[in-house]
């Protein structure tokens, strides 16, 4: 199957919206096995619409519309692709009765326009929106098909998980199973390791870049799920080949899930001691379900005052070696560590930028570090690219990796390790500078 994906809005050709739907079912297409051939924006013009839908219907078995489903005059995807099939749209006392109900329950009343979003398809058929007021819409002619839902991003996905993929997968009378990969690592290393797993045709696999990590996702097609799960494990198994424990878990939201459940698995806890990441680390640790069984301090250091106070940063060190730097990032998670009772605690210093920095200390360069036990381990992050936003969410992604390493009982990678009794030793600290420093 052949397929297309439009997006009707004028407010995505002006670039006010950042267009998310057509890459999230450009993935989730490919994953039923369908071929998506293009990917088009179309303004709120009903005869430009038209006129491409009757173009697009002939060179492709299913258009997959997102947008133009609202109650205003411009909102006008479910009458123009009605005309394009053959269909026409009738009142909808249903659906009408769900607006009306869910205006009330907002404190809100209903205008003459919000009908216009209960008129459904009578050759084709809607399908329900359990997540907001607009029907999507199915037409369907000589074979050819037109799936129409909402331009709201988190309504499209919940409606396409719900009602639109099952109702193209008993098109092609098979079932889907998918198992998504988090690897740890840069795009481009992990893709040349596994590019030739990236070509199979069924299970397929997909790479997408995040902050600091991949996730690989693969999706097996199958006449049952038992069948496609254990073509997707069978698969998997291959990248973990391959990858080894870069692969550090699968099917979860991200690093700190991970690391939540496995200091719950271990009986750890940990803390945090953020500088310029202000708060980043903690704030990913508890948007996981359940983090306050693990997790219970997190200081926000960002005067060299606040170190010193707060978590017993020496100020005679930052004077000595710099506020960003590998004494500083030790002394602040041995101090976290100790002000809170932590098992683990990981610890932030850097230069975001875009301001400041030297030849020694550029914008980018950032210290980390990770206590445990008598131990505590720092490492040396720099990003190139001066973008604020981005040495941030790097830095406490590398963060998140180090407690778990921790947390799994291994020494992480490419790190320094200090003894917890030399943390205020001068000629220890002069030798972890200088080492980080030489590099």
């Amino acid at each position: 199957m052949t397929a297309e994906i439009i997006s009707v809005g004028t407010e995505l050709l002006l670039g006010n919206i950042l267009n998310t739907n057509a890459q999230y079912l450009s993935r989730e297409l490919a994953a039923l096995g369908i071929t998506v051939q293009r990917e088009s924006t179309i303004g709120d013009s009903h005869d430009r619409l038209a006129d491409f839908v009757n173009e697009a219907k002939q060179r492709c078995d299913l258009l997959v519309f997102t947008g133009g489903l609202g109650p205003t005059a411009d909102d006008l995807t479910k009458e123009t692709v009605a005309g394009c099939y053959g269909d026409t749209l009738a009142f909808d006392p249903e659906e009408w009765q769900k607006i009306v109900d869910f205006f009330t329950r907002t404190g809100r009343k209903t205008t003459p326009n919000n009908r216009k979003q209960a008129m459904v398809p009578v050759n084709g058929h809607k399908i329900i929106n359990n997540h907001g007021t607009a029907p999507g819409a199915w037409f369907e002619q000589d074979g050819h098909c037109a799936v129409l839902m909402p331009g709201v991003p988190h309504e499209m996905k919940a409606m396409w998980e719900e009602s639109v993929c099952p109702l193209l997968l008993a098109r092609q009378n098979c079932t889907l199973h998918s198992i998504t990969l988090r690897v740890l690592g840069g795009e481009s290393d992990i893709e040349y390791r596994v590019r030739h797993l990236l070509e199979n045709a069924n299970p397929t696999a997909a790479i997408y870049c995040k902050t600091g990590e991949c996730e690989i996702r693969i999706t097996a097609r199958a006449e049952t799920d038992s069948s496609a799960e254990k073509m997707c494990r069978a698969y998997a198994t291959k990248f973990y080949d391959l990858l080894g424990d870069a692969v550090y878990d699968e099917d979860v939201t991200g690093l700190e899930e991970t690391l939540v459940h496995t200091l719950k698995e271990k009986g750890l806890t940990i803390a945090t001691a953020e500088s310029c990441t202000g708060g980043m680390i903690a704030q990913r640790l508890t948007n996981v379900s359940g983090a306050s069984e693990v997790f219970g301090f997190g200081f926000v250091t960002y005067w060299e005052q606040a170190k010193a106070k707060m978590i017993g940063v020496d100020p005679a060190a930052i004077a000595k070696y710099n506020v960003v730097s590998a004494p500083v990032a030790a002394q602040m998670a041995l101090g976290a560590a100790e002000a809170a009772g932590a098992d683990i605690a990981v610890s932030v210093t850097g230069l975001a930028g875009p301001n400041g920095g030297d030849a020694v200390r550029p914008v980018g360069t950032v210290y980390l570090g990770a206590a445990c036990g008598e131990t505590v381990y720092v490492k040396k992050l720099f990003v190139s690219r001066p973008d604020r936003a981005l040495v941030r969410a790097r830095a406490a992604q590398a963060a998140l990796e180090l407690a778990l390493r921790l947390a799994q009982g291994k020494v992480p990678a490419d790190t320094q390790a200090l003894a917890k009794s030399a943390r205020h030793d001068a000629a220890a600290l002069t030798a972890l500078d200088s080492t980080f420093l030489k590099g």
